[in-house]
């Protein structure tokens, strides 16, 4: 493993997407057990995603964890698919570690509700439960949830708001095998913003695959603002990214 800091953001590459997931999941569990020694109970977002399955299958496996004193959140949810369709967030989530795992809370975006109502159902829920963990990806624009690089804000005062997605986005969803074709995927979602994600106590940021490797190197290089809103995660007082050969492979 190779360790070094950019920023604020301690950046961390391992061997392989294994090792890379089960580290991440030994960091994620470590930091819960520190927050569960002196609090009844802590709060968590979890991102959907195909580059999450190593560190989410990881954190189930892991027997140590309280999961009965954690409420769940997740971070985004598109609008206009079928509730049972498998590509929703909510259902990638539940197959993956809500309905595993015996939470305090599950708390889903949803996405069926009119907009205006859901973020601020939404929104009340987060300014009840402050967050501690987040567990993220980034995307191949550089998104962090469903913050592309022509909605994020670095200044947004809302917690969660509808978005368009734009066409980089729309297409990973292809080349993530979520979608057959770009025509499938919605072209609008419900997302947490940044300032929301960059409230969590502390991020955990898990980025494997060569398709996610120009999205890493900006987010280190570049200059931090939106045009890659994956920066933000160098602003922040205790973040760790987690990568592996390929998605390091521009550094």
């Amino acid at each position: 493993m190779k360790s070094y800091t950019v920023d604020k953001l301690s950046v961390n590459i391992y061997s392989d997407r294994p090792e890379m997931g089960a580290a991440a999941a030994a960091d994620i569990a470590a930091k819960i057990r520190e927050l569960l020694a002196h609090r009844d109970e802590i709060n968590m977002i979890f991102a959907a995603a195909p580059s999450q399955n190593e560190v989410l299958a990881s954190l189930v496996a892991d027997e140590s964890i309280e999961w009965g004193r954690i409420n769940a959140f997740h971070m985004d949810e598109y609008i206009g698919l079928a509730a049972d369709a498998p590509q929703r967030f909510g259902n990638f989530l539940g197959e993956h570690i809500f309905d595993l795992v015996g939470f305090k809370s599950v708390n889903y975006i949803n996405s069926e509700n009119s907009v205006e109502a859901e973020c601020e159902r939404y929104s009340a829920l987060l300014k009840a439960h402050p967050i501690s963990i987040v567990v993220m990806g980034i995307g191949e624009n550089g998104h962090i949830a469903f913050n592309d690089p022509p909605v994020a804000d670095f200044g947004d005062k809302a917690l969660i708001k509808p978005v368009k997605l734009d066409d980089i986005c729309r297409n990973q969803q292809v080349n993530d095998g979520c979608f057959a074709e770009i025509q499938d995927v919605p072209e609008y979602a419900l997302t947490l913003t940044v300032p929301m994600l960059m409230s969590g106590e502390s991020l955990f940021c898990i980025v494997p695959a060569k398709t996610k490797a120009w999205a890493v190197r900006e987010t280190l290089t570049g200059s931090v603002d939106e045009h890659c809103p994956a920066t933000a995660l160098r602003t922040h007082p205790d973040a760790k990214l987690y990568l592996e050969p390929d998605s390091a492979s521009l550094l």
